[in-house]
């Protein structure tokens, strides 16, 4: 109740930004009146923060920035150079200096003017910025993976729901073209029932001995730890963060939630998922990585649909009685038979396409709709991650309740839902 109470508090200059844009504007306009039109009065711009400045942020910052109805107003991150580099960004973008970089994401969350937050930072602190943005009542684009675990993830929706919170997934593969051709072409029955999904999450690795060494100058560590472990500082374990149970989950959890929320989306199982995972991984012998390098698991639908995880090329296939059909992460898509696309103008669109996502996010503020990956689907998806990588770790097929978000007769694989996190960390 507390935080549906700041919420309204904190959302009259919001709601005065859509109010004005309904009394502004015809009841039917095209697109590049309302967000891409080349000035957007003040009045009506959506102002952004930017948590994590690290070559994702980055990339992610540049893409809003070509929208013309965002003004980013501040730059976070807990590296002074990563943070400052972002902010020359910024300002040359704008040609100006009024862009402020700050050392604390709460500076940026108690900032009135701010709408909403761009997260890019490391999986640990996902789900904890977001529950704290949509408490500030800021609106939330997020990078995935948007949780460490499936309880983080359970609370970020239930935190989002509370507050009214329009919170994107950065799972941009749901708002492309090329994507969403082969979902259409599943749906009108092209490769007949669906039965297998095949996701292939492409090579993976690094390693090393984590040695400690002194923290560099102008690098907040104890921040960028968030809620993992307390370790000593070394440069193996913040380069190979993604390779650690302590920070992250390896490619499981990296690849997964983009074409675990792709799959179940053709599947049309967006708010349910697998009832049983099996399977084996080849983990590092030793150094400072954890996690499987190479994966080969099979999840299984009540409905007897199968989606198989491996290690090949990235990409995913989907085979039905009737023939195939796969799309690269480059966006090329080739099925078979040729029955499977004749007659159809096939799509090429390349995973890193964002227009799409960020505009359809945009546009949620305004209109206060549910965004394309919204947190429940987005939990959905990652969840099919986190039961996988729980399936390797015990080294067992483990049976799952997608309603209960809870293991069948497995207390050690639910001891795996959450994690204690390092004070004053919490969700």
């Amino acid at each position: 109740m507390a935080d549906l109470q700041k919420h309204k508090r904190v959302m009259n200059r919001r709601d005065f930004l859509r109010l004005g844009m309904a009394l502004a504007v015809p009841r039917i306009v095209s697109s590049s009146v309302l967000g891409r039109r080349a000035t957007v009065a003040p009045s009506e711009r959506i102002a952004l923060g930017a948590i994590g400045c690290g070559a994702r942020g980055k990339s992610d910052l540049r893409d809003f920035l070509q929208e013309k109805d965002v003004r980013c107003l501040a730059v976070c991150d807990c590296w002074a150079d990563r943070r400052n580099k972002m902010k020359a960004m910024v300002d040359a973008h704008y040609g100006n200096h009024d862009c402020v970089a700050h050392r604390f994401h709460e500076e940026v969350l108690e900032r009135d003017d701010v709408d909403a937050v761009l997260i890019a930072t490391g999986d640990r602190w996902h789900a904890p910025l977001s529950i704290l943005a949509a408490r500030a009542a800021k609106d939330v684009y997020c990078e995935k993976p948007f949780s460490l675990t499936i309880a983080e993830g359970r609370a970020l929706v239930e935190t989002t729901n509370r507050c009214g919170t329009v919170w994107q997934c950065g799972t941009q593969r749901r708002s492309n073209d090329a994507y969403r051709f082969v979902v259409e072409t599943i749906r009108r029955g092209r490769i007949g029932k669906l039965r297998t999904i095949t996701t292939s999450f492409g090579d993976w690795g690094g390693n090393g001995l984590a040695k400690p060494e002194p923290v560099p100058e102008g690098f907040d560590y104890d921040r960028w730890l968030g809620q993992s472990p307390w370790a000593p500082y070394s440069s193996v374990r913040v380069e190979l963060w993604r390779n650690n149970w302590d920070t992250s989950g390896g490619p499981i959890t990296d690849m997964g939630p983009h074409y675990f929320e792709f799959a179940q989306w053709a599947h049309d199982s967006d708010v349910s998922g697998p009832v049983e995972f099996e399977g084996e991984g080849e983990f590092p012998d030793d150094g400072f990585a954890n996690v499987p390098f190479k994966v080969n698991v099979g999840a299984r639908y009540a409905d007897g649909v199968r989606i198989l995880m491996n290690s090949g090329s990235k990409g995913v296939r989907f085979d039905g009685d009737d023939g195939w059909i796969h799309i690269t992460d480059e966006g090329e898509i080739t099925a078979g038979p040729e029955s499977v696309l004749k007659g159809l103008q096939v799509p090429r669109v390349h995973w890193s396409y964002m227009t799409e996502h960020i505009r359809n996010f945009l546009d949620c503020i305004r209109s206060r709709k549910q965004t394309a990956s919204y947190p429940e689907t987005a939990q959905r998806a990652h969840t099919i991650a986190h039961c996988a990588n729980i399936c390797l770790r015990l080294g067992r097929t483990v049976r799952w309740n997608p309603q209960t978000e809870r293991f069948l007769d497995d207390e050690d694989a639910n001891r795996m839902l959450s994690r204690t996190m390092r004070a004053p960390w919490r969700v």
